[in-house]
């Protein structure tokens, strides 16, 4: 397990366009699966990373939450499922049934859009406004699986509830930390 921090995108960037398929129902996912929503969730996890383990529970937890408000939700693997086959389609699929996910988990068998999010570890989070512009990257809360800290979203949903609200965004953005993306060999990205 290699201890990775997000590249924190530039805040203001607009979100990167991309058509990958849903594990579960097998439909292709796109930026306009959300056209009309007032913010977007881009989240990269995966299956096997200890990170995600530790906050699985509140990603579902997000998904229930938020799904009769006006954020459009989706999960991303990009990892390199011939070294890693814990994070197969197959096995996100299990996963995503077994916590109820209320929001697609494609498969980026290309790792391109991991690439064009710049996404670094598992989890990594990009909240995006109504104009696909990003508002906030970083980490869902302080929680990390050996501190003890309880797991509760908070930063990520204090970002979330200031979009849905027209509020001021919280500008002290901390990066999220966790295993680093499971690079294809020779695909590794050069940020």
């Amino acid at each position: 397990m290699a201890l990775t921090a997000s590249t924190m995108l530039a805040l203001g960037t607009q979100a990167p366009d991309f058509a990958l398929p849903d594990a579960v129902s097998g439909q292709t996912v796109s930026l306009s699966t959300f056209a009309g929503k007032k913010a977007l969730l881009v989240m990269f996890i995966c299956q096997h990373c200890p990170f995600v383990q530790h906050v699985k529970a509140e990603l579902a937890k997000l998904g229930k939450d938020y799904q009769d408000n006006d954020l459009g939700i989706f999960a991303i693997s990009a990892n390199d499922i011939a070294n890693y086959p814990d994070d197969a389609p197959e096995k996100l699929k299990e996963m995503a049934t077994t916590l109820d996910f209320t929001f697609p988990f494609c498969y980026d068998e290309s790792q391109k859009t991991a690439k064009a999010y710049t996404a670094a570890c598992t989890p990594d989070f990009f909240l995006f406004d109504g104009d696909r512009t990003l508002v906030y990257r970083g980490q869902l809360d302080d929680s990390r699986p050996s501190n003890g800290l309880p797991v509760t979203g908070a930063d990520l949903r204090a970002a979330i509830n200031a979009v849905l609200n027209n509020q001021p965004i919280p500008t002290d953005q901390k990066p999220s930390i966790g295993c680093n993306i499971k690079w294809k060999p020779g695909n590794e990205p050069g940020y």
